[in-house]
């Protein structure tokens, strides 16, 4: 209630002021007891919290801005709220006349051993912020941003027959938080529990039940209905609930298309509100928008939009996520400051308040809205722009690339034909042979006999992944029919519509990812990324060098070259990203895309040449040359190294030990003029510190034993002693290295987990393959990771790690300014 809020705004005011915070920001969370509205505090953070980008995205009110200005002296009533352009002061609370919901988004299917419940852990690895006129239209409009395949609140559980065991199970479902709860609870609704008994199984306070229950019902009034049962009153009233094309089309048993063309026909089109923190009461100039279906739009009210200039729309990413995160907004934001120094209006559209894209004052005008075909076509019609920039915001744009172009919407830069050459295997292939250049053997499979055939025909081991994926998405190292059996089975589904892809496994190959600027006819390379991991682990959780550290010239010369046919050969205009394996003088073509890549960023900062505003250049006609960038390969004079962050601690009970599929959720940069030392410093921003060198335990697989010995004579130098199990203490004796050998956990007492639970072991490399190796070493990556013990499951990452604790610097600092 009003009341309860203005307690807690009191209340949180005196919290402030008794722990002295004397300027800035602070976070206060609060419990209230619904049965007799008691209150507790929770916890009080003097700082910006992770709340406080949402809640500037969902006022307008920028508090970190306003907080660093209290910083340096200012004071409330001294600053504007810029987003009035300065018709109220700072001091002005602000007031909304929308409702704002916030939904995390989650990556358990990266973590399957994993718990999905929800605890005072955080899981979540993003979050989609939807605003709107009513609580049910805000809701539903970010169940559809959350990109998890659902566009409304579909149905998830199965009915069985017996409802007295669909009824009990369910029960167990709404008690239990987790992820999907929230379709459980519609459910419940359609199973005919009533509102009480989902209260008392679930405790969610009963007035966000009845907005869910008010929405299954008005669902279930279209099920016996058709698309012409729904005249303008009745379509708009859906549509005001936030009801989507492409959820009314699956209850109406028919396309999305059908009900936007029936929408349209009826004159039943969104308008745009605007968001200006005071709630209409002030006049706003700030075009920053989202959209409903209520009456008035303030965008056709518009007269401060400069319409002699040309508008370009720029897509973002969405959410974070594993494989999609705010490498893809920082393309989004250099394209929309690019074509503003290029004399363009830019229009960004975003549902992610974690991104900067989403500040009101990085583009002209800015849509709070979910990156789908019926909001993007939508925000066009309203718009007229010029075109539609698709490649910078991940698969998600990309995805929609196709169905925008079929609606007459232009596309800036690479044509999506272009980009689907790139991305269907098949195409991509021929592609591949006409330009004479090499492939690791693979095929396309559309069911698990043609798999079986396919796969003996290429060999094992196999590296298996459905197409179209980012990230990796359930991709695979497969070393038996039968494992390849199982993971078509449960892993994905294979079909016509949704093949797999099968690929030759290289061993012991040096992967290389490049990024480069292709204008139509000529190539910018922007930078060579070395892989520190073999190639079989994904791209995003290797740690990579730039310039390339154990590649020569000629190598590199001969990649440049096939990546400035390939690039060509595609129609690119804008970034494309290149990934090879190198197997001993043989270059093998990993894949090509033909859009932003997550090394965008990195490369960038590396090389001091920012790749995305070119490239946003290159797609609105303006030429490398005319921007003054030759073909010549910018080469530093010191090493940048790149190096995951992974969100293992937060998952109990998962393996750490990497592979094909995507499982980091950041990383770091680290940069000096030797690898060792540019390593050393990635480490340390990646939070792994061996302070002591007392212990290093190794337990390597057979195919890396013949050169484990020399990692390990580089322990010993840096003061290591070093304890090994059976197999792996054998071959260093046999090479005259000392070691103490130690008991696998199922061997004996005391184990090598017992030795890092005493706090005895200091360093761990734990190399292993095939399913039965791993599943027994991973008690001793879990305890590493629980007590944490620095540890690497690769030799290159080790040879990498021997290398930043010799040359390890932490008293030189370079600032990037002083580098570029």
């Amino acid at each position: 209630t009003d009341k309860e809020y203005q307690r807690m705004r009191d209340a949180a005011i005196k919290v402030l002021r008794a722990v002295g915070v004397d300027t800035g920001g602070s976070n206060v969370q609060f419990a209230i007891n619904p049965d007799d509205g008691r209150m507790l505090v929770i916890e009080m953070n003097p700082r910006v919290s992770r709340s406080s980008a949402l809640a500037s995205k969902a006022t307008g009110f920028p508090i970190a801005k306003i907080a660093a200005k209290l910083a340096v002296g200012y004071t409330l009533n001294e600053l504007v709220n810029e987003i009035t352009s300065g018709e109220i002061p700072a001091s002005f609370e602000p007031t909304m006349d929308y409702v704002v919901i916030k939904i995390p988004r989650f990556n358990f299917d990266k973590f399957p051993q994993t718990s999905n419940t929800l605890t005072t852990q955080m899981k979540s690895v993003g979050e989609v912020m939807a605003l709107g006129s009513n609580f049910q239209e805000s809701l539903q409009k970010a169940i559809r941003g959350l990109e998890i395949g659902r566009s409304g609140l579909h149905t998830r559980y199965k009915i069985d027959s017996k409802k007295s065991k669909s009824t009990s199970q369910l029960r167990g479902y709404l008690r239990k938080p987790t992820p999907d709860r929230l379709w459980y609870i519609a459910d419940a609704f359609r199973l005919g529990l009533s509102l009480s008994d989902i209260y008392l199984e679930c405790r969610i306070d009963p007035w966000f039940l009845i907005q869910i229950q008010e929405l299954v019902l008005m669902e279930q009034s279209l099920l016996t209905c058709s698309i012409h049962d729904l005249d303008s009153s009745r379509l708009r009233l859906f549509k005001q609930r936030g009801f989507s094309d492409a959820y009314l089309g699956t209850l109406l048993q028919c396309s999305e298309e059908k009900i936007r063309q029936h929408r349209i026909k009826h004159h039943v089109i969104p308008s745009y509100k605007r968001i200006d923190s005071c709630a209409g009461e002030f006049p706003s100039e700030t075009a920053y928008y989202y959209s409903t279906y209520y009456p008035f739009c303030e965008v056709s009210q518009e007269h401060t939009f400069n319409t002699s200039k040309k508008k370009i729309m720029i897509l973002g990413g969405g959410p974070n996520r594993i494989g999609q995160g705010i490498e893809f907004d920082y393309c989004c934001v250099h394209a929309a400051m690019a074509l503003q120094e290029a004399g363009y209006q830019t229009i960004m559209v975003n549902r992610n308040p974690e991104t900067v894209s989403t500040d009101f004052d990085s583009s002209d005008r800015l849509y709070f809205e979910p990156v789908t075909l019926e909001d993007i076509l939508s925000i066009v019609a309203a718009e007229k722009p010029e075109g539609v920039i698709v490649h910078y915001g991940g698969q998600t744009p990309l995805k929609l690339a196709y169905e925008l172009e079929a609606h007459g919407v232009s596309m800036m830069g690479t044509s999506p034909d272009s980009i689907d050459n790139a991305e269907d295997r098949e195409r991509f292939q021929k592609l591949i042979k006409e330009l004479h250049l090499h492939q690791p053997a693979n095929g396309t499979v559309r069911d698990t006999r043609e798999a079986i055939v396919v796969a003996n025909r290429i060999g094992y081991p196999l590296v298996v992944r459905p197409s179209y994926v980012l990230g990796g998405r359930a991709m695979e190292i497969i070393y038996q029919a039968e494992d390849l059996k199982s993971y078509l089975k449960h892993a994905v589904a294979v079909s016509h519509t949704s093949p797999v892809l099968l690929d030759q496994f290289l061993n012991n190959a040096i992967e290389v990812d490049i990024d480069a600027i292709c204008d139509g006819q000529e190539v910018f390379i922007g930078g060579i990324m070395e892989h520190i991991e073999e190639a079989g682990i994904h791209s995003g959780d290797s740690a990579c060098s730039l310039p390339p550290f154990s590649l020569s010239v000629v190598v590199q010369q001969d990649l440049i070259d096939q990546v400035r046919q390939m690039a060509v050969k595609l129609g690119v205009v804008g970034l494309v990203n290149a990934q090879f394996a190198i197997q001993g003088d043989d270059i093998y073509v990993l894949e090509v895309n033909p859009r932003a890549s997550r090394t965008v960023p990195f490369v960038s900062k590396a090389t001091g040449i920012a790749l995305a505003k070119i490239a946003a250049r290159c797609m609105v006609g303006e030429s490398l040359r005319q921007q003054g960038f030759s073909s010549n390969y910018p080469m530093p004079s010191f090493y940048s190294i790149k190096l995951p962050v992974f969100p293992f601690i937060k998952f109990s009970g998962v393996d750490s030990i990497l592979g094909p599929e995507m499982k980091s959720t950041g990383e770091v940069m680290g940069i000096a003029r030797r690898f060792g030392q540019a390593y050393a410093k990635a480490q340390l921003g990646a939070g792994t510190n061996i302070v002591q060198r007392r212990k290093a335990f190794v337990s390597v697989r057979d195919e890396d034993k013949a050169r484990i010995g020399e990692i390990v004579k580089r322990l010993i130098a840096l003061g290591f002693k070093i304890i090994a199990t059976r197999g792996t203490a054998l071959v260093l004796q046999a090479a005259g290295i000392d070691c103490h050998r130690v008991y696998k956990v199922t061997e004996g007492r005391p184990h090598v987990v017992d030795l890092i639970k005493n706090h005895e072991i200091d360093f761990i490399i734990n190399t292993t393959e095939g399913k039965r190796a791993i599943a027994d070493s991973l008690t001793i990556r879990c305890n590493a990771l629980q007590h944490k013990v620095s540890y690497t499951t690769t030799l290159s990452g080790a040879e990498a790690a021997c290398l930043a604790m010799k040359y390890e610097d932490r008293t030189t600092v370079t600032r990037l300014q002083d580098l570029h």
